[in-house]
């Protein structure tokens, strides 16, 4: 069981270690002006591990209020790019900040809509990326729990925190309530519980 805990701890002490700065509050007042106040939605992205974590996010956000949709960044390459409007907010995942679908991806935002808000969630702060980036959220650029230091692991649980951390923050803001979360959810477990709430 030991090297079970070793591996929690490493993974606890990940999250501990995120930088805690004012990206997030910038990251919240960013997101609710172009969703809640102009009227747009976010677009989520990311390649490989980091696109499953996009997903998870862009899925939770509009479930609490928050619209927002996935776009693969290959897919955006053959007609998906369609689904970005110019008053939307693109909030992207990179571990290295230097992946080259997203990279395209941004290019290809701005070829057809102009420059658009970017929120860039990534564990280098001194990439092409992060550059480009109106707010720049840091993981921390932990060490992966993976063996090999290769896999990602530990990355992608500080994005998955950072995730929750953003949504959370939006319903606060908006006062995103039990009835609300009743009428996203019609069926299941939750939507029961959040109609007796």
């Amino acid at each position: 069981m030991g090297k079970i805990e070793d591996l929690l701890r490493q993974e606890s002490e990940a999250i501990k270690s995120i930088p805690v700065t004012d990206a997030y509050h910038k990251a919240t007042e960013l997101i609710n002006k172009i969703v809640h106040k102009e009227k747009g939605k976010i677009i989520c992205s990311g390649m490989g591990k980091a696109g499953q974590i996009a997903l998870n996010m862009a899925t939770t956000f509009s479930s609490t209020g928050t619209p927002a949709v996935f776009i693969h960044p290959s897919d955006a390459q053959h007609g998906d790019l369609g689904v970005i409007r110019e008053n939307d907010l693109l909030l992207l995942i990179s571990n290295s900040g230097k992946t080259r679908e997203i990279l395209e991806l941004v290019d290809l935002v701005e070829n057809m809509n102009g420059l658009l808000p970017l929120i860039v969630i990534s564990g280098n702060t001194v990439s092409e990326l992060a550059d480009k980036a109106d707010v720049l959220i840091n993981t921390g650029n932990p060490k992966e729990v993976c063996p090999l230091n290769l896999t990602p692991t530990t990355s992608t649980t500080c994005m998955t925190v950072i995730g929750d951390i953003l949504v959370v923050l939006q319903m606060e803001m908006i006062g995103f309530t039990a009835w609300d979360y009743a009428r996203r959810h019609h069926g299941g477990y939750l939507g029961q519980k959040s109609r007796k709430s």
